[in-house]
């Protein structure tokens, strides 16, 4: 793999021009945008009608009358909410990486235009984040007309979606990064998203499962985005709570872009 020989002294700029780079995926996703229709809106969309008035329906008639008294369809909308937003940040985050640094290097074009390592990693999240933003107001519409969700917190919910989402695709930067192929990402979605997908309180409360499993789901980003987009939602939110959701999925996020910037720079610069 090629590498692009900069110093500090070519690049003063810095991280100062990563509008130039979020410019160049938005033009680009215009042109491809209707690709993206159903894994980026209707899967979640068919989750939501098949889990929430399908079987929802079962767990409605069930003892109890839903979950903790609440019907099923409004227990798992902000949980789908926020699991649509991982993968959103995943889907985003893994080959379009890979691809702009093995197959079609637009980050090399990049770097020679020239822009910084920073210039490049800024404008491609914020891309994604842009991407999460879409998704997640589009569900959160259709979900609301659908009577899945009824409260106008939902306003700060999809705030909420955004903020998971940026805590998985900055982490998923620099593990893209790092790969050769795309074995790596194999592993990522069959061991890592998708066992958080069913397992981190998405579709049910996370204290159904074995103590250690528990334990597990609770340290998981998306947990602590489902439950700061359902506690919005549903009205049961408290401040402390919500703050160290926050907080966490903020850690996560800045954690994964000093990663990302560490990486870019070890894999396009030398």
């Amino acid at each position: 793999m090629a590498t692009v020989t900069t110093t500090a002294a070519a690049q003063p700029r810095e991280g100062r021009m990563a509008g130039r780079a979020f410019s160049f995926w938005l033009t680009n996703y215009r042109r491809v945008w209707r690709g993206t229709l159903i894994s980026g809106f209707l899967g979640p969309l068919f989750f939501l009608v098949a889990m929430g008035f399908g079987l929802g329906a079962l767990v409605d008639d069930g003892v109890g009358g839903g979950l903790g008294g609440v019907d099923y369809v409004r227990f798992i909308a902000p949980g789908i909410l926020a699991a649509q937003a991982m993968q959103t940040a995943v889907g985003e985050s893994t080959f379009p990486v890979m691809g702009a640094l093995k197959w079609q290097r637009q980050y090399h074009a990049m770097l020679a235009a020239p822009l910084g390592i920073a210039d490049i990693v800024l404008g491609h999240v914020a891309f994604v984040a842009m991407r999460v933003a879409i998704t997640s107001a589009a569900f959160a519409v259709v979900a609301a007309v659908l009577g899945a969700i009824t409260s106008w917190w939902v306003l700060l919910a999809v705030p909420a979606a955004i903020l998971t989402g940026l805590a998985f695709t900055t982490p998923v930067f620099a593990f893209a990064a790092r790969q050769h192929d795309d074995s790596g990402f194999n592993v990522l979605f069959r061991f890592i998203v998708m066992p958080m997908f069913l397992f981190s309180g998405t579709f049910f409360p996370v204290e159904q499962l074995p103590g250690v499993l528990e334990a597990i789901a609770r340290v998981t980003p998306l947990w602590h985005g489902v439950e700061l987009c359902r506690g919005l939602v549903m009205g049961t939110a408290t401040a402390a709570g919500s703050l160290g959701h926050v907080a966490y999925l903020t850690l996560w996020a800045a954690g994964g872009l000093w990663l990302a910037f560490a990486s870019f720079r070890k894999r396009l610069v030398t």
